[in-house]
């Protein structure tokens, strides 16, 4: 008895969209795991933007806050006077999770593996740079302000005293 798996139109679909879509856009690209957002690379290689954004969310990590957030907050240095410092940055944060066992580290698949990498380097130019600046890429994205609670500025409305000054249910 032989067992033959049948192609359907769907998976055909998929696959042919997915190989063309790989082949019309190159490598300049990263994408989200479930094709819900995308971003295009200019000057840093995709791997490089790829790792920037599972660092600011090893730095950072909130589990209700989309990768798309975390990508926007490093897009800044996709510029030609960050690559070069990026770069060497990202090659050193490899070198760093190598010398721990990993492939990169983006293969180090543990989150506790990956923070440990990290803090062998934070006290690394390029850590802190990448820190200082996810402080205000990341939490100035007006989008991802009511995740925390905060409605924004307030004298607009007129003010916070009668506005639910103390109604914050999660501090």
């Amino acid at each position: 008895m032989s067992y033959v798996k049948s192609l359907t139109r769907r998976d055909l679909l998929k696959t042919s969209v997915a190989a063309g879509s790989l082949l019309i856009i190159g490598g300049g690209f990263v994408a989200a795991s479930n094709a819900a957002w995308a971003l295009e690379v200019t000057h840093l290689k995709s791997s490089t933007m790829a790792t920037l954004i599972q660092m600011a969310r090893d730095i950072y990590p909130h589990d209700n806050i989309a990768d798309e957030f975390y990508a926007a907050a490093v897009k800044g240095y996709d510029t030609a006077e960050s690559k070069g410092p990026v770069e060497e940055g990202i090659a050193a944060l490899n070198a760093a999770a190598k010398g721990r066992g990993h492939a990169s580290y983006l293969a180090a698949g543990w989150e506790r593996d990956r923070v440990d990498i990290l803090r062998s380097m934070e006290s690394s130019p390029f850590f802190q740079q990448i820190r200082g600046g996810l402080i205000t890429g990341l939490y100035n994205q007006k989008a991802v302000w009511p995740v925390f609670g905060y409605e924004g500025e307030s004298f607009s409305k007129g003010g916070y005293i009668d506005r639910g000054f103390n109604d914050i249910k999660w501090v």
